[in-house]
């Protein structure tokens, strides 16, 4: 969840902020720009004020018309000289009062010949289009009319290098970039901590659901931290748990009670079938099978009130040698795996160890070779293997029996459940039930898998790491 919300969170702010930096990036590019453009018009409005004067000396017939224009082109002349600015003054009919460098000439299209012609008719011209830095040969041209007796009577035209403003202009930009940069880190972080903040007790909450789930039933979740609304989730996941836990207490309560009430009707019932036998003829084919049926009986209630027992009995985890264990109990079924002429095998390692109670490990290990043996047919071999794989330590169990189908092993475990090809096998359907209930008391699971070319994989799994340092 955590990979979708900070994607999503850095997007957004990565989007406000560059919906504020691109404005403030052009307004900085303008405002640079008119800074030029106003400091031309200043210049412009020097110039024009000494064509005047010549102007007027003209008009009038003075002899220092010459002198007076000459000291104009001097002025120009230094201007472009110190700042690299071309600049003219230029009649009417477009030809050129005094100008520098003397080869320079207005346009004759496009913005500066526009320019050129609002100032011929008395008014400023626009403000060029912007110039961007990656504009290398941008150039600035301002237009201003020179006004005397109020008629236009020539006009005033620069054009301006931007090397130096494109220069601020990116340096301004770079600046706003870094400034960028720097916020979407500091954002980052602060999504970053807002998504733990608002996802810790959702990963809480998800650790406790899952310790339900796999029969911790007394996870919870502390409802101390994160938004409300997940703290009144909390608050709510823990009340449905100790609802649930409670009827799950009083259903293994009744399965416990149940099965300890029926055991002595039952013990009396086959104790008067025993007497009764002994009035009926040896061999009575009606009495063996009430006995059979009987003793069924007998161990469907043993294995619920073991069933019950594992349910409400908390596990002792201890550090064990799991390679070991396993060889104790292959040793131990080994005789009755001869007598039924299954070879039972040992390999993997045989010194690994892992966190489990040895006493409901055991007891698994018993129910998944015992189940192992009961469908193998004699000549075939019941393989149990032990190897440690990352955190987890590994028992598999693999018989050469006629196996499970693919719809048959998402229903393996389940309580009195039986495959229908094998319902003549003895068993009342809970010792894998038992097992599973056992191993998930502490963190350990038991899975299932074909062998192929036919048989039944069952692999029992217990954590390396204790308790402590999950």
């Amino acid at each position: 969840m955590r990979a979708r919300l900070l994607p999503l969170l850095v997007i957004l702010m990565a989007g406000t902020l560059l919906a504020l930096g691109f404005p403030l990036a052009v307004s900085l590019a303008a405002g640079q720009q008119q800074r030029v453009v106003v400091d031309r018009i200043d210049d412009s409005a020097r110039f024009a004020a000494l064509a005047q004067f010549v102007i007027d000396a003209r008009g009038s017939g003075s002899t220092g018309a010459d002198e007076r224009e000459q000291t104009l082109q001097h002025e120009l002349g230094r201007y472009h000289e110190l700042y690299g600015i071309r600049v003219g003054i230029f009649n009417r009919d477009d030809n050129a009062m005094v100008r520098s460098p003397g080869w320079w000439h207005l346009p004759e299209s496009g913005e500066g010949r526009r320019a050129f012609e609002e100032a011929l008719a008395g008014r400023r011209s626009h403000d060029p289009p912007q110039v961007w830095p990656w504009q290398t040969h941008g150039k600035l041209l301002v237009v201003s009319p020179v006004v005397l007796d109020g008629d236009v009577v020539a006009v005033v035209a620069t054009e301006s290098p931007t090397d130096l403003m494109r220069g601020r202009i990116l340096k301004g930009w770079l600046l706003i970039a870094g400034g960028l940069t720097a916020a979407m880190l500091v954002a980052f972080g602060a999504a970053l901590r807002l998504t733990s903040w608002v996802l810790k007790p959702v990963r809480t909450l998800d650790t406790a659901a899952h310790g339900i789930a796999t029969g911790r039933m007394n996870s919870r979740v502390a409802a101390a931290s994160g938004p409300p609304e997940l703290q009144r989730l909390a608050h709510s996941f823990n009340e449905m748990a100790d609802n649930v836990e409670e009827a799950l207490e009083q259903q293994r309560a009744f399965v416990a009670d149940a099965s300890h009430q029926l055991r002595n009707p039952l013990a009396a019932l086959l104790l008067r079938i025993e007497l009764l036998a002994l009035e009926l003829p040896e061999g009575n084919e009606e009495i063996a099978s009430v006995r059979t049926e009987g003793k069924r009986l007998t161990q469907v209630l043993d294995d619920l009130l073991d069933l019950a027992l594992a349910e409400h009995a908390s596990a002792e985890i201890s550090l064990t040698d799991i390679g070991a264990l396993a060889a104790e109990r292959v040793a131990a079924w080994r005789p009755y795996a001869e007598e039924k002429g299954v070879r039972l095998t040992e390999t993997g390692r045989s010194a690994v160890t892992g966190w489990a109670d040895p006493i409901a490990l055991s007891s698994a290990l018993d129910a998944v070779i015992d189940n192992a043996l009961k469908f193998t047919p004699a000549g075939e071999e019941v393989e149990v293997s032990v190897s440690a794989e990352g955190r987890s330590v590994r028992v598999v169990v693999a018989d050469r029996g006629p196996g499970l189908t693919e719809e048959e092993l998402q229903r393996v475990g389940d309580r009195f459940w039986r495959s229908g090809r094998h319902q003549n096998i003895k068993g009342s359907g809970l010792g894998l039930s038992i097992s599973r209930t056992l191993l998930a008391g502490g963190g350990g699971t038991l899975s299932y898998a074909t062998n192929p070319p036919h048989g039944l994989r069952v692999t029992v799994t217990v954590p390396r790491t204790g308790p402590e340092a999950s």
